[in-house]
């Protein structure tokens, strides 16, 4: 079995980082998928592909690997800078504020 253990991104929909902390670890799939003639579904026989483990830490999603004899792959989070602006949003609407108001 062929696994991947990885800490998902963030969603496009959202600038936050809830869901992002825990790791994943996540099989491969074994077999590619079939369309079926009749109904033009995609099915599989393969049921570990419908597999996602959560664990809180890397180290131990790598254990439970080991134990479980998994060859896996993992893959390091790419992490972005914060973007922080001194003064920040809330500075649109400070009662010192210094210019004019332009809306």
């Amino acid at each position: 079995m062929r696994a991947r253990i990885y800490q998902p991104a963030r969603t496009a929909m959202s600038s936050g980082t809830a869901k992002t902390h825990r790791w994943i670890l996540e099989f491969a799939p074994a077999e590619a998928r079939e369309v079926d003639p009749l109904m033009g579904w995609t099915s599989s026989t393969d049921t570990q592909s419908q597999v996602r483990l959560q664990f809180d830490t890397r180290e131990e999603a790598v254990e439970y690997a080991k134990e479980h004899d998994i060859d896996v792959q993992v893959q390091d989070p790419n992490r972005r800078k914060p973007n922080i602006r001194a003064g920040g949003y809330g500075e649109n609407f400070a009662t010192g504020r210094r210019g004019a108001w332009t809306h």
